[in-house]
């Protein structure tokens, strides 16, 4: 009786999954098929640019192959002028995100707090937004005579009026259940700041410097392009007026990687953030 085999001890799992390195293999790119679309995308797309390029004979001023872009990018590079100008960029932008950074959120927890000072405040917060940048641009050129400077604050100012909403916005997430239940519990204000209103906001608030990051570099690139000698949107002026169209697609290049390295780490740091809460 004890060697008899039922049937359940050998009725097959079927809900197991196979391990072999082909089903392994499926499973990894049916979670992660953008890192396999993306950069097959981008091929298609050079390989287009490559044969409308060859086949129309384009000249190089009005539209160069993306092999010359290439050699442009890795000769600039190697020369230093693309790092010297994108290091300029950086600066400014990290320079703009930091002053709207600490100056949204402060205002914005403060207004956030207080619907009276909002009312009185707001009014004229929306009026300096409606003012345009480049009407400002000159008064900042004026008053302060540091470029890093100059291009830094005209970021900030665009940077921080969609922050200051995004931290408000996230403040006042919070239900009127959650806060009367931190009140039963005698939680002073920084707790209720540090258990409640900080975790709800996270998402609203990482929303705000993703944003932020990606409206820095549009405000810094402006500046850059109106006034400033140095910088990544100097570069694009001078490849503009040189004709050095190569050097152009380059620049623009480097920017759009720029750009998208620093969103992808606001990101990352959103993940961080969370899965850090999560383990606490």
């Amino acid at each position: 009786m004890n060697n008899q085999i039922t049937l359940t001890q050998v009725k097959p799992d079927l809900h197991a999954r196979p391990h072999t390195p082909t089903a392994h293999l499926s499973r990894w790119l049916r979670k992660h098929i953008q890192y396999v679309l993306i950069p097959i995308a981008l091929a298609l797309f050079l390989v287009l640019w490559q044969t409308i390029v060859v086949v129309n004979q384009y000249p190089e001023f009005i539209l160069p192959m993306p092999t010359q872009v290439a050699a442009s990018w890795f000769m600039n590079w190697q020369n230093g002028i693309i790092p010297r100008h994108l290091g300029i960029t950086l600066i400014e932008i990290a320079f703009g995100f930091s002053i709207a950074f600490v100056f949204a959120s402060v205002i914005g927890y403060v207004l956030a707090k207080s619907p009276l000072i909002e009312k009185i405040v707001s009014p004229y917060l929306v009026a300096a937004q409606a003012v345009p940048i480049v009407a400002i641009g000159p008064l900042i050129l004026i008053w302060i005579n540091t470029g890093i400077v100059q291009n830094a604050l005209v970021a900030a100012l665009i940077i921080f009026f969609p922050m200051l909403v995004n931290t408000i916005v996230g403040v006042r997430s919070v239900s009127a259940e959650h806060r009367a239940l931190m009140r039963s519990y005698n939680a002073n204000p920084w707790q209720v700041f540090a258990k409640l209103e900080a975790p709800a906001a996270r998402p609203v608030f990482f929303g705000g410097i993703r944003v932020g990051i990606t409206l820095s570099v549009i405000g810094v690139i402006v500046v850059e392009l109106m006034w400033a000698d140095r910088g990544l949107g100097f570069l694009l002026n001078f490849a503009r007026g040189a004709l050095d169209t190569p050097l152009l697609f380059a620049t623009v290049a480097t920017l759009s990687t720029m750009a998208l390295g620093l969103y992808a780490s606001a990101a990352l740091l959103e993940r961080i953030t969370i899965h850090w809460r999560s383990e606490k």
